[in-house]
């Protein structure tokens, strides 16, 4: 999976506050969701756990591993989510949970009426490039996410607005859930089609679109020419493209770019000069500077990082 963004830590119940060890279960009632916090303190396999509506979980501390029926078990860490049916099973373990290293999970149960309303409503006002391929939630295919900056600060919110007690926090939860359904969706349309999308250039524009920027990705790579590939004006490309992955395609451009500067830092025999030309970028400043944006750190100290 690509780079995972972490929601900012909650604050761990003390102690003296949990009524278990496994999955001890903190509740906040809004009108538009019930968020759950669960924490848990011990070792445990194959835990079970159902809770009636669609699910979205997001691991923020520790491990667990997953069983969901019909695919195999699978690694969950912090910075991802998976989105879990209604009324479907899931049994967890927690490897390696313990008093000092606990796991902590949130769990956001979405009200289906509020999901295909939310649907419904991007159908007819915001569609998407392929009328074949309408907005939808996924719950098989892509339901292991990795989480984007923008689900991450979306979340974020929702998590504060739980927990506040002001007159509006429910009007204003309403709209940031229908937000979050949005970037859901975004999120998941970059997986099926930024990491899959040879499976797709018979049938999705934008398909085409990412293989022109993966095999071209050192050169000069203009909107006009993705335009073209996707038979769209280029206002047109810009924006449907934005629409439906939630980042423009000078932005994906540059995080592909930087993908593979990272990859490369990785060699001790190259230089970040080097790096920086062999990635697309033809300005050393300013992919010095873009990284720092993106990574947080300098391309030289990423470097010396992965010795």
């Amino acid at each position: 999976m690509s780079q995972a963004f972490l929601p900012s830590p909650v604050a761990l119940r003390h102690p003296d506050q949990l009524h278990a060890l496994v999955e001890n279960r903190t509740v906040y009632s809004l009108d538009a969701f019930e968020l759950n916090i669960f924490e848990t303190r011990q070792t445990a396999s194959k835990v079970p756990l159902s809770m009636g509506n669609l699910v979205l979980t997001t691991m923020l501390r520790g491990k667990k591993v997953m069983h969901l029926a019909g695919r195999p078990a699978f690694d969950y860490l912090p910075g991802e989510s998976v989105i879990v049916g209604e009324q479907q099973l899931m049994e967890i373990d927690f490897p390696e949970a313990s008093a000092t290293n606990p796991t902590q999970c949130l769990a956001l149960a979405i009200p289906a009426d509020t999901i295909r309303q939310t649907v419904d409503l991007l159908n007819e006002r915001l569609p998407l490039a392929e009328e074949k391929a309408p907005w939808s939630l996924a719950m098989t295919d892509n339901a292991h996410l990795t989480n984007t900056p923008e689900l991450t600060g979306t979340l974020e919110r929702l998590i504060h607005l739980s927990q506040e007690t002001h007159a509006s926090k429910d009007v204003l939860a309403s709209f940031t859930l229908q937000e979050l359904l949005i970037r859901l969706m975004q999120t998941q349309a970059r997986q099926l089609i930024f990491h899959n999308y040879a499976q797709h250039l018979s049938t999705h524009r934008f398909a085409q679109v990412v293989q022109y920027i993966k095999r071209h990705l050192t050169e000069q790579i203009t909107v006009e020419k993705l335009s073209e590939l996707a038979c769209m004006s280029k206002a047109t490309f810009f924006r449907l493209f934005k629409r439906e992955f939630g980042l423009t395609p000078v932005e994906y451009i540059i995080q592909e770019r930087l993908a593979e500067a990272k990859r490369l830092l990785r060699n001790p025999l190259t230089t970040v000069a080097d790096v920086c030309f062999r990635a697309g970028f033809n300005n050393t400043n300013y992919f010095q500077s873009l990284f720092k944006k993106y990574e947080g750190i300098t391309p030289g100290l990423y470097k010396k990082r992965c010795r």
